[in-house]
């Protein structure tokens, strides 16, 4: 079993950064993937950006693939992400997964992820 919680959502202006956080313990957190996905309100959950179990290799979702930066540190069970010149149409909760294995198409699908965090929510003022 794998726990998630995030952490670094806030009430932000346009234009700023931002940097959630996840921390996870239980076990094989640095065996998998990891995800964030978000969900605006009155929208379904989209996929925001994933990172393989090492962190050799990223993916983001077209739409924020200039502005958001993926990471992780394994020895400390931690996943980031990095959010730059923020938007109002960023405004979402936004949630930590944790994927089936290690990498692979699936990161990037709600039914990728074996685990979920309660979420955190971001809010961009214009």
């Amino acid at each position: 079993q794998v726990q998630l919680e995030e952490s670094g959502g806030g009430v932000v202006q346009a234009g700023s950064s931002l940097r959630l956080s996840c921390v996870a313990s239980g076990r094989t957190f640095s065996g998998r993937a990891m995800g964030w996905f978000r969900q605006a309100p009155g929208k379904d959950r989209e996929y925001v950006a994933a990172i393989s179990w090492n962190g050799d290799s990223t993916d983001y979702a077209d739409s924020v693939k200039d502005r958001f930066k993926i990471s992780r540190d394994n020895g400390k069970n931690r996943l980031s992400l990095r959010i730059d010149s923020l938007k109002p149409e960023d405004t979402a909760v936004y949630y930590c997964a944790a994927c089936r294995g290690p990498w692979g198409p699936y990161v990037a699908r709600e039914s990728g992820s074996a685990h979920w965090g309660q979420g955190t929510q971001v809010t961009v003022s214009s």
